[in-house]
Parts: C-alpha cells; structure tokens; sequence
C-alpha cells in the first residue's frame, strides 16, 4: 500500500469541526493544494468532489505522522463511508495529482463522490463556484 499524502477539502481542512477531531496531532505537515480535474458540491454538512474535468477544488494537502499513518488511513476509511470495493461507498478513495502553492504536483489519497452519488449530484446537487467549500 502506498503511504500517499491526503487531500481534504472539506470538514477536515484547518479551522473546520473535523481538522482536530481526527487530524491533530497525526499530522506532520499540512499545505495548500488544488485539485484539477474535479469540482465541488455541498452535501448536508460536508462537501463532495465530483471528478470533472476543467474543474478545480481547493483544499489543504496532509502529511500523515509515519507513525500514524495505517491508523489514521483507516479511521479516515470511516470516516469517509468507504471500503475498499464496497459497491454502498459513498466516497471512493482515490490516486490524484494535487498541485501545491509552489507548482509542484504530488500523488494524494483523494476522497470523491461515488459513481451513484455523483450522478446524483449532478443532476440535483448544489454546485460551489470556485471550488472552495469555506467561501460558499
């Protein structure tokens, strides 16, 4: 398994209810980062990142403590409604390049929409312009 980076966007950024219940204290480094390739949609209560291309979503990319990682990747697993294979997930964890500040692009943990939800999205959901949840 790789031990990628994750990208949150949403109730796990800096500053948002999730960041410290989950995220304190297991991280080693949290950045800006954008996803290309997807954008946003507010849920009740949390976002979703619907993969589409031209979009782009604004997040934080999150360094997990090594010695925290396995734990912390199965706690955000349920967090995030997902298992692996499960055709009920709600998120799907994916691979995606994440760009930070600086141009670099890095391989990230992204949690998106799963495939019925996202079709769902689209037809009735709320788009957020801008792709960044905190202004919406």
């Amino acid at each position: 398994m790789n031990r990628l980076p994750f990208f949150v966007y949403g109730t796990l950024r800096p500053g948002e209810h999730n960041h410290d219940l989950f995220l304190l204290g297991s991280t080693v480094s949290e950045v800006p980062g954008r996803l290309t390739g997807a954008v946003l949609y507010d849920g009740p209560g949390y976002p979703y990142a619907v993969e589409e291309p031209g979009g782009v979503v604004c997040g934080e990319l999150v360094t997990a403590d090594p010695e925290r990682y396995e734990r912390l990747l199965g706690t955000l697993d349920r967090l995030e409604d997902y298992a692996p294979g499960d055709p009920a997930n709600v998120y799907e964890r994916v691979a995606r390049d994440v760009t930070r500040e600086d141009g670099t692009t890095v391989l990230a943990w992204v949690y998106v929409a799963a495939r019925v939800v996202a079709a769902g999205l689209r037809a009735r959901g709320k788009l957020i312009e801008g792709g960044d949840w905190r202004v919406r």
